[in-house]
Order: structure tokens, then C-alpha cells, then sequence
């Protein structure tokens, strides 16, 4: 709950900030991209300290290593919540972000029914419903600089260039 809780209020905070005159702020995509890379970074953090424990537990028991793996995806999270902050990267992060989220749910389906004593957050229904959340966030910054993207290019106007002079 607490990653879902971090999105939305940095998400808000960014919204308000952005009404309070902070002009980077004024659009939804860009808070939205503030309030992703919060929650990415604290969740990033919670692979090295905290959870560390909690979360290799999580890894399926078919996957090999999985110290390395929460590791390997600690940084991940990191990078991606960087790379959101700065709008050139943002949509590569954004994708990359929605790739592993997807490639980490199998670790919150087994954690949700093989766990014992969980959080009624941590529970399947709960969990994927934040999941969709998260991942809905991450495709929507990655939609918006995409139609973005398309709009900046120059209209094709169907005439050709004319030809250089020899």
C-alpha cells in the first residue's frame, strides 16, 4: 500500500506545486512522472534496506539467485525513477518501468498465495489491483511523449523538396 500511497500523494504534490505557479509542474504528465519516480525510489531503496529479506523471499523458487535478482532490480527501479526526471529519457524509462513490473508480478502472485499471516494489501485481489495501477501510471507517461513525439514531427505536405542546383 505504501508504494501506491507514494505515487498518488507525489502525483498531488507535483498537481499543486504546478497550480502554485512551479511551471514544469502545469501538466498532469509530468507530475505524474514526479510521482512515479518517488515511488520507484523508495521501493528501489527497499531492495537494499528494510525489505531486502522480505523481497527474495518473494521470488518464485523456480528463478535462480534470488538475492541477485532483487538486487538486480533494486538498481533497475532506481535508474527508471531517474531516468523519469528528466524528460529526453522519461519514455524509455517509462517503458522500461512498465516491462518490469509485468516481468515482477509472478513474485507477488506467489507471494500472495503461498504467504502466510499477510496484510489484506499484500492478498491477490489488492496486489494486482495496485499492480494495474502502477503499470497503467508507467504506459501512460510512455503514451503521452509518444503522441507528443508524433505531433512535434513535421506534417508531410506531399510536395517534394526541390532539387539542389549543380
Amino acid at each position: 500500500m505504501a508504494p501506491l500511497i507514494f505515487l498518488v500523494g507525489g502525483t498531488l504534490a507535483g498537481l499543486a506545486a504546478g497550480r502554485a505557479g512551479v511551471r514544469r509542474l502545469r501538466s498532469w504528465p509530468v507530475a505524474l512522472r514526479g510521482g512515479l519516480a518517488l515511488m520507484f525510489t523508495v521501493t528501489g531503496i527497499a531492495h537494499f534496506v528494510g525489505m531486502r529479506q522480505d523481497l527474495i523471499d518473494m521470488v518464485p523458487p523456480a528463478l535462480p539467485a534470488p538475492a541477485l535478482l532483487v538486487t538486480v532490480t533494486g538498481v533497475l527501479e532506481l535508474a527508471g525513477a531517474a531516468g523519469l526526471l528528466w524528460g529526453r529519457t522519461a519514455p524509455w524509462a517509462a517503458g522500461g518501468l512498465s516491462l518490469m513490473l509485468v516481468g515482477m508480478f509472478p513474485a507477488n502472485v506467489h507471494l500472495a498465495l503461498n504467504g502466510t499471516d499477510l496484510p489484506w494489501d499484500d492478498r491477490l485481489v489488492p496486489r494486482t489491483g495496485m499492480q494495474v495501477i502502477f503499470l497503467a501510471a508507467t504506459l501512460a507517461v510512455a503514451a503521452h511523449h509518444a503522441r507528443e513525439a508524433r505531433r512535434a514531427e513535421p506534417a508531410d505536405t506531399g510536395r517534394t523538396a526541390p532539387r539542389a542546383r549543380v
